[in-house]
């Protein structure tokens, strides 16, 4: 008797055709998520933020932030494993949450891309002329041109290819954490006897429980785009690896980075103050290691800017290939092989807005706050979506086993806890209108696919596999059976 299986039929072409497929090593893999998470900015900023609740205790803080970006990245992991895919993490909900939960996942994902773009090019700009008015020159701009300028810049290299801007993300990233390992190194050998500038901020007791839980929601505010390397399976060399492993490792290293820049600031500072880095320089007599910070945190912007710029872009691109966004979205460019026109629609948006908002009357800073707050709820809102696809995704496809599961079940909570508290943080008025104003139009939008293009939007979530194409130039993509996992 004859046993006849069904064979795995292959697709004549790839899924997403006009992509520079499998180009990026593992390190550039990894540099696109170590970028768009900013770490240098992150050390700056973040443990003096999270000190004004957590005092002393700002270091617990941040080994639970770690933790818990430690398992947002094993729910990541769980598709990233099974899957690649151009659509980042909307993709993999769809997995398990079907149509509308993955469209929510695409929306919140477009917000918090397309902010984050917008804050890291402000945030650059900023530090670019403290940079150059601690020096004594002069930028000859306003910080809005600069914005532009720099908008301009980023929108050439995301143009010119993914390995160009790998490369580019990798070595502007290197020198900012270059700088700030360097920063922090001098502080740390400086005189540690003399007082430092007593601090405004009020902090809790050391090691108030309360303080320290409250200081968990702005430290992992600053682990957001350490998934951004899911946006890239598609162009990954060997996705199944390098993807689950760059956004593990960047989760994983940012919070070791965070923790020892908040570990150094507390030591260098006394009664549960922890003060800013510039102002530690100052009170060690180190004026000059300012214009090393506006430098770092200069440099860890611009490659933000870029890395979040080709994950943004190439949500818009799958979206515009399974037909949910206007199908001009998923042409490349001939020669670059990137999504060239989603790279023009999205890049002037992300561009202007902070512009108009500096050029508006809002104070700089006020604006990469604004900005990052809002792009954090977009990010949590994904990564709260994404965690609850895990069950449900193993279930369908029959590999549910009690630790994936629990993984999820333990960090849903959390997320929801630090949503809710950033969506409290964004301040009313006019945000709280554009959210609104954001939040219906993407109801309206959902509305008229469910009615007008049902099937289209059944199919959302779609991920690359192996083709006849592949097969013929003896690189295959080591993909599982095709429909295994619609």
């Amino acid at each position: 008797m004859t046993i006849q299986t069904e064979q795995p039929t292959l697709r004549p072409g790839p899924r997403f055709p006009g992509l520079d497929r499998r180009t990026l090593g593992p390190i550039q893999v990894f540099a696109q998520s170590v970028s768009a998470a900013a770490p240098t900015a992150g050390m700056v900023a973040t443990p003096t933020i999270a000190a004004s609740t957590a005092g002393s205790g700002t270091v617990w803080s941040f080994v639970i932030a770690t933790v818990v970006a430690l398992l947002i990245a094993g729910c990541i992991g769980q598709f990233t494993r099974r899957m690649a895919a151009a659509g980042s993490l909307y993709s993999l909900a769809a997995k398990g949450l079907g149509p509308a939960g993955a469209f929510a996942c695409a929306c919140a994902l477009l917000v918090g891309y397309a902010l984050l773009v917008s804050a890291a090019l402000a945030g650059a700009a900023i530090h670019l002329h403290a940079l150059l008015g601690s020096t004594g020159a002069s930028a000859g701009v306003s910080v809005a041109a600069t914005t532009v300028l720099l908008g301009v810049v980023v929108a050439a290299c995301a143009v010119r290819g993914i390995r160009l801007s790998a490369g580019v993300v990798l070595l502007v990233e290197g020198l900012s954490i270059t700088l700030m390992l360097t920063v922090f190194g001098l502080l740390l050998g400086g005189d540690v006897s003399r007082p430092p500038t007593p601090s405004a901020h009020a902090a809790e007791p050391a090691g108030a429980f309360g303080g320290v839980a409250a200081a968990v929601v702005p430290a992992l505010a600053a682990f957001i785009g350490f998934e951004s390397a899911a946006a890239l399976g598609v162009e990954a060399r060997r996705p199944f690896r390098s993807v689950p492993r760059a956004v593990m490792w960047t989760a994983g290293v940012a919070g070791v980075m965070y923790v020892c820049a908040a570990a150094v600031q507390v030591s260098l500072t006394e009664d549960a103050r922890v003060l800013p880095l510039s102002v530690l320089a100052s009170a060690q007599r180190l004026p000059w290691v300012s214009p090393l910070l506006d430098a770092g945190i200069a440099s860890s912007f611009l490659a933000c800017a870029l890395a979040t710029a080709n994950a943004l872009v190439r949500v818009l691109f799958s979206l515009g290939t399974e037909g949910l966004a206007p199908r001009g979205l998923r042409r490349t460019h001939r020669v670059h092989r990137t999504p060239h026109l989603a790279i023009a629609v999205a890049l002037p948006v992300t561009t202007v807005l902070p512009a108009a908002m500096i050029v508006g009357g809002v104070p700089t800073e006020r604006v990469l706050d604004l900005l990052l707050q809002a792009s954090t709820v977009g990010y949590l809102l994904a990564y709260l979506l994404v965690c609850l696809a895990v069950p449900l995704f193993l279930r369908n496809i029959g590999e549910s086993t009690p630790g994936p599961v629990a993984v999820a079940l333990a960090v849903v909570p959390v997320l929801l806890i630090a949503l809710g508290a950033f969506a409290v943080s964004v301040p009313g008025g006019a945000f709280a209108l554009t959210f609104a104003v954001l939040a219906a139009a993407a109801l309206a939008w959902y509305g008229w696919l469910r009615r007008h293009l049902p099937d289209r939007l059944a199919g959302i979530g779609v991920y690359d596999e192996t083709s006849i194409a592949d097969v013929l130039d003896d690189q295959p993509l080591r993909t599982p059976a095709p429909g295994r996992y619609r």
